[in-house]
């Protein structure tokens, strides 16, 4: 028994100021956390990209995966890792490679969720293909696609039926835009999707292993206003209830790290979108919210790679359906979908590791994001998003956010 090192690698594509904080952080916390007879220590590292041997071995632990939902090579590795070299990522590669918004949609919908009305419609044009021709000429219907106006009602929205960051997002008023959004849609198979009208809040979720954080969220916004620094806008039991949603959707795709969107209508809650396994975690998005993400980010990857956490290979959808299929009521079952996610997330193993362990991380964070370092690490990702004549004033803009947040951080402390 004696020393051991877990290796974090951090799998990044254009991030910038979560990966900074993260990495300051975790040097500052500097731990020793004894584990069945060893001290286990950290070291952090930002994983490369190069050609690899499938048989070679991988030096890390556990790896914060942000990339490999877009780049293939760096995806191929990671899935290699995880077969051959048992490594942790967060989140699975083939769950994220599968499961698109269109499947998401379907089997919350199996569970019971309150999913708005859907359709999918075949795309405008095509590839070329050889056998294109002959096959829509065959099993091809003509459609009036402004006919789904009279049975989803105006307006309604078309997207891209696996998503992408607001891509293709189009909100259809009446059979004319219908068309023309249509029309725009060239390539992409769509969905078209029954707005929720008069609805009174709009929260998006953010899920990360059994941590939750909930915000009024505002898509009319500009980006960097979308997250807003609004607080006591739902009551305890409401964000009980969307922290159970949430939990349901991560454990049913094994996504730990994931933000799911509802809207509440009439006392109730209508998840809308909720297939966002690589969710922003920039400082230009969150501000106020961002010191949240970044120990999130911290306690779920120290936890993981401490206790060597064993990554899910499998789907196992079958005890959720098996829930799904009984007679209770939606909450029962929710209440009973929220367990069964607790169970794989290690709710309560987590929450006491957390609490011997990392009893600390909060006054960390909270000296760390009053330092030049961390106002740098604002800098520099708005120097990557903004032009030159605006990078003091958004530096200072989302700096301050940070600022109102370590206020209210301090009083919580204080009183702990």
């Amino acid at each position: 028994m004696g020393e051991v090192t877990r290796h974090i690698g951090l799998s990044l594509g254009a991030d910038i100021c979560w990966p900074l904080c993260f990495e300051a952080i975790m040097k500052e916390l500097d731990l020793r956390i004894p584990v069945e007879g060893d001290t286990v220590r950290f070291e952090v590292e930002r994983v490369m990209i190069e050609p690899f041997d499938l048989r070679q071995d991988c030096k890390y632990d556990l790896v914060v995966d942000r990339l490999t939902h877009w780049y293939h090579t760096s995806r191929e590795w990671i899935k290699k890792a995880i077969l051959l070299d048992d490594l942790y990522v967060f989140n699975n590669p083939w769950s994220v490679q599968a499961n698109e918004k269109h499947t998401t949609y379907c089997a919350m919908m199996r569970l019971g969720m309150r999913i708005p009305e859907t359709w999918m419609i075949p795309p405008k044009t095509y590839e070329p293909n050889p056998d294109l021709k002959l096959t829509l000429s065959r099993h091809a219907k003509l459609f009036d696609v402004s006919l789904l106006g009279k049975k989803l009602g105006w307006p309604m929205f078309m997207k891209p039926y696996d998503g992408g960051g607001w891509r293709g997002v189009t909100k259809v008023d009446d059979a004319e835009a219908m068309w023309k959004a249509y029309d725009d849609s060239g390539k992409s198979v769509m969905h078209v999707q029954e707005a929720i009208h008069d609805f009174d809040r709009f929260v998006r979720c953010i899920g990360f292993g059994p941590q939750t954080h909930c915000v009024l969220y505002d898509p009319s916004a500009p980006l960097h206003e979308r997250y807003t620094t609004e607080r006591n806008f739902i009551s305890k039991d409401e964000e009980e209830h969307l922290r159970k949603i949430t939990l349901t959707i991560n454990a049913f795709f094994d996504w730990e790290f994931n933000s799911c969107e509802a809207l509440r209508k009439g006392g109730l809650w209508y998840p809308i979108d909720y297939a966002n396994p690589c969710p922003d975690s920039q400082v230009t998005s969150l501000h106020m919210h961002f010191p949240w993400m970044v120990k999130a980010y911290v306690r779920w990857a120290v936890f993981c790679a401490a206790t060597k956490r064993k990554m899910r290979k499998n789907q196992d959808w079958a005890p959720f359906i098996a829930i799904a299929d009984t007679d209770a009521s939606f909450e029962e079952k929710l209440d009973r979908y929220a367990k069964l996610a607790d169970e794989r997330f290690e709710t309560a193993r987590f929450e006491e590791f957390s609490a011997k362990h990392l009893s600390h991380l909060d006054e960390v964070a909270w000296t760390f994001f009053g330092t030049g370092a961390a106002k740098d690490a604002v800098r520099q990702k708005v120097a990557a998003l903004f032009p030159a004549h605006e990078h003091e004033k958004f530096t200072e803009h989302f700096w301050s956010r940070i600022q109102d947040w370590r206020k209210l951080e301090e009083a919580t402390l204080k009183r702990a």
